[in-house]
């Protein structure tokens, strides 16, 4: 039986462990463009939230935006980095809630996987296309391009990259003993 104080440095370990994943894939993967890079941050997401923790998926949810933001990624308009990690969160609290730490059935799995998916969307699109445009005072040519990165993308993307998560969790619990 591990001690409390083993565990938690597992937990800690792991959660930097998937931080550092996450940077490293938004580096790299930012050539791409926003399908594999949102795919590749979404699937983090759920895997660190799946296969970790509550806390470990909403300290990379949280992260994540911000690292983007430095790195270049994505929009250059830090009001709209909240709004991302809000975004993240509603994501990665949704999946925990729904099929965290549970050995649900596969059709459980997809309709958690779907619904924080479709939550983060709709989350994305009112507070940066219906609010934050509005507030902000954007240019036309800014608000077509929010309009366009923070709608139809981020659906397509958190459906990916959960979906990816979802089928390797599997050999993750495997891999990890859990």
């Amino acid at each position: 039986m591990k001690s409390v104080a083993s565990r938690r440095v597992l937990y800690i370990t792991e959660t930097a462990v998937m931080t550092a994943l996450l940077i490293v894939l938004q580096s790299v993967t930012k050539p791409a463009g926003q399908y594999v890079t949102g795919t590749c941050v979404n699937a983090v997401l759920a895997v660190s939230v799946l296969a970790v923790g509550l806390w470990s998926g909403i300290t990379v949810a949280l992260l994540s935006p911000f690292f983007a933001f430095l790195l270049g990624i994505g929009p250059q308009l830090f009001p709209i980095t909240p709004s991302i990690a809000v975004g993240n969160l509603v994501f990665v609290f949704l999946l925990w809630l729904l099929a965290g730490g549970k050995d649900l059935p596969l059709w459980r799995q997809g309709a958690a996987w779907i619904t924080a998916a479709l939550a983060k969307f709709a989350v994305l699109y009112l507070l940066v296309v219906k609010i934050l445009c509005v507030v902000l005072s954007l240019k036309e040519a800014q608000i077509a391009t929010f309009t366009v990165m923070f709608s139809y993308p981020q659906l397509i993307t958190a459906l990916a990259g959960g979906g990816i998560a979802l089928l390797l969790m599997p050999l993750l619990r495997r891999a990890l003993k859990r």
